[in-house]
Parts: C-alpha cells; structure tokens; sequence
C-alpha cells in the first residue's frame, strides 16, 4: 500500500471575514472531492481571514498510481481563479508490507 498526503498552503484574496473565507474554500473541498474520488479537508490556518491549509490523501497499490493523481491535482489546484497556491508538500507515508 502507498500513501501520499499533498498540502496545499492557499492566500484567498478579497475575503474580509471567515464567511467570505468559508464560502470561498467550499467549492474547493467539494471540487477536488467530486472531480477525483479523494479524501480532501481544510487542514490548518482556520482562525485566519485569508489563508487556508488544505490537506488531500491518496492510497494506491501503486506509487506512480499516486503521483499521477497528486500532479493532476495539483493543477487542478493551480487553476482555481480565486485561489492563489503558496506552497504545496507531499509527505509519502512509510508502511511495511
């Protein structure tokens, strides 16, 4: 089994308040979870106006299976008008087999 968690560290411009932040980082949870079938949630910087973490997992029985999900996510993250990427991280998990 191989395991890769992807954050994205994301600047939501324009948002004046943690609604605006909310309503602004829904379709982006709800988009990458339709559109590719993966576990998706909003990881870390919860308490600020503009700024999200968002973290994305993905299982395969293959890692190129993995990295190939994790490089169409990405652009799919990129892409996102209103959303502005800062970073990304992928962290691959060890297991024995």
């Amino acid at each position: 089994m191989h395991v890769l968690a992807v954050v994205y560290d994301l600047h939501i411009p324009g948002c004046q308040s943690l609604k605006e932040r909310r309503s602004a980082l829904r379709p982006v949870l709800s988009g990458v979870a339709r559109k590719f079938g993966i576990s998706v949630a909003e990881t870390g910087h919860t308490d600020l106006w503009q700024r999200a973490e968002v973290g994305v997992a993905l299982v395969s029985g293959q890692p190129s299976q993995c990295r190939t999900m994790a490089d169409e996510v990405d652009r799919y993250m990129w892409s996102i008008p209103d959303i502005e990427v800062v970073d990304s991280t992928a962290h691959w998990l060890n297991t024995d087999e």
